[in-house]
């Protein structure tokens, strides 16, 4: 152009050059705030990849890619430590079936850990199968089938009884109280076969998520304390925490969203985003 006093689109069509790619400069904006609260997110939550990140990001008003993203997670050396499993045997497996509504099932099962002191302690689990809210963790040093019946009945007192109550043949939950309530209260009570945790998976899958994100991210020096950050765990994890396997939302909003009439839950839950279920809620 400069040479042969061409035109720009002249000299585009002889070199075979988009003129958009021949204006186009590159942009100078940073990624700095995005960074800095990706990183600040990410150690709060350690055990979070970058596809739950981007989530509670995108709640904060960040527009951002996932493939962008990914990147400043790589770059940032923010990926989540991997930590060695037991190898498990391998078995046969049956499909589990999904409740249509919110307790209609619920699930059982005990988690150990210990203080700092080395003295162990157990916590009862107990999960909505459909929301897979974490209605209860009840951390103590002895869990007796007379406490289990208590906590249940706890629940039940600001929650709607349970169709179903499904867990292991554990001693505690075998116990003529547990069963002398389920009577009483009119609550069938499954027992799965033994050496067959992937027939009670909802409940597995949250203690999973819980010594992942809490027990091992902490050292708990009194039983107290225990309670007390757990208990914080289990609100986050209700209203807060991204869940996989409900388009990721948290269970709370996910079982509010879930009691719309048929015809607009239809709607809500096809094709949309996690913006639009929670504005919709």
């Amino acid at each position: 152009m400069t040479v042969h006093g061409l035109s720009e689109r002249r000299a585009c069509q002889l070199v075979g050059l988009d003129r958009s790619t021949f204006q186009y400069y590159k942009k100078t904006g940073t990624d700095a705030v995005l960074r800095e609260r990706l990183k600040a997110m990410a150690g709060e939550r350690r055990r979070f990849g970058y596809r739950r990140l981007r989530i509670l990001l995108q709640r904060e008003g960040f527009v951002v890619n996932h493939k962008k993203l990914f990147r400043l997670y790589r770059e940032e050396d923010l990926a989540v430590r991997r930590r060695r499993g037991r190898k498990r045997a391998l078995g046969t497996r049956r499909p589990t079936i999904v409740p249509s509504r919110p307790n209609e099932r619920w699930s059982l099962d005990f988690v150990s850990d210990s203080l700092a002191e080395g003295r162990k302690f157990r916590a009862l689990c107990i999960v909505d199968d459909f929301s897979r809210e974490a209605l209860a963790i009840v951390p103590d040093f002895s869990l007796s089938g007379v406490r289990v019946a208590r906590e249940l009945e706890r629940i039940i007192a600001f929650r709607s009884r349970p169709a179903l109550i499904v867990s292991d043949n554990g001693t505690e939950l075998t116990r003529h109280a547990v069963l002398k309530w389920s009577q009483e209260a009119r609550i069938d009570w499954h027992y799965i076969a033994p050496g067959k945790p992937t027939q009670n998976a909802f409940v597995e899958s949250f203690i999973g998520r819980l010594r992942d994100e809490c027990l091992n991210e902490h050292l708990f020096t009194t039983l107290g304390e225990a309670r007390n950050l757990i208990e914080d765990w289990r609100r986050d994890y209700n209203t807060t925490r991204p869940h996989s396997s409900l388009g990721g939302l948290p269970p709370s909003i996910y079982a509010g969203l879930r009691c719309i009439d048929g015809h607009a839950e239809r709607e809500l839950f096809h094709g949309s985003t996690p913006q639009a279920l929670t504005a919709a809620l």
